[in-house]
């Protein structure tokens, strides 16, 4: 997902693992909202590429 924290950062955060697991978490910091979005879009089609569906 896309969001901004508390003092105003983009990140793009990706949570991953199994069901009842606590998981991993990935964040990466943007300049802007549509770079980010365009990071989201990217690897979003190489996991669908790889057989993943969107929920």
């Amino acid at each position: 997902m896309v969001e901004r924290d508390l003092f105003g950062t983009i990140r793009l955060v990706r949570n991953w693992g199994f069901v009842g697991s606590k998981g991993q978490e990935k964040v990466e910091i943007f300049s802007d909202e549509a770079k980010a979005a365009q990071a989201l879009e990217g690897w979003a089609d190489a996991q669908r590429r790889k057989g993943y569906a969107d929920l």
